[in-house]
């Protein structure tokens, strides 16, 4: 015969969930996410420039740059004259080097991507140089190869982005966590 018991995991599960939600309140942690919303407008204007050595990745760079802005921005890119808060980037461009080698071959490397954001919002400006990295395997096929550069330039400055929100969310809850004392 079967008893109905509770089952002990659900239980647990429960008080877990609940121990958790409660010390996240508690210590008022807010996502990233919500501070990099409250600390722009609902408009942002994006300007991108690629040096000059690498003309080759101009036109990349500066479409990628504003699809992650995009993305990461949920489509409130407007003109200069209409934002409230403004990006502007200067890809400063991406360098690779060897990390493996096999009979003489680059099988492994890493990429370099440098960048440099400038930013200004309602609350004033915040400017940090990024060198984000990126390590990828290569493949025998040149055309391969070719499409795993663009892949690596591509997650490059998705990390760069992403290392920005995260320093200009940091300072943001500094800031406020300064202003509340």
């Amino acid at each position: 015969m079967s008893q109905n018991k509770p089952k002990l995991f659900t239980i647990r599960y429960s008080l877990f969930t609940l121990l958790a939600a409660l010390l996240l309140t508690a210590c008022a942690y807010q996502p990233s996410s919500h501070v990099i919303r409250n600390l722009f407008s609902d408009s942002v204007y994006v300007q991108v420039e690629v040096d000059r050595a690498e003309p080759e990745n101009a036109p990349f760079v500066k479409d990628e740059m504003h699809r992650i802005v995009y993305n990461r921005f949920k489509g409130h890119i407007v003109p200069k004259d209409q934002a409230q808060s403004q990006i502007y980037i200067t890809y400063s461009g991406t360098y690779f080097r060897p990390l493996s080698y096999q009979d003489g071959y680059v099988t492994r490397y890493r990429a370099y991507t440098r960048m440099r954001f400038r930013m200004l919002t309602k609350e004033g400006e915040i400017k940090k140089n990024i060198n984000a990295i990126y390590e990828s395997d290569i493949k025998d096929s040149a055309l391969t190869s070719s499409a795993l550069r663009i892949e690596a330039i591509r997650k490059g400055l998705e990390k760069g982005m992403d290392e920005f929100l995260a320093y200009v969310s940091a300072r943001a809850a500094q800031q406020k966590k300064a202003q509340s004392k």
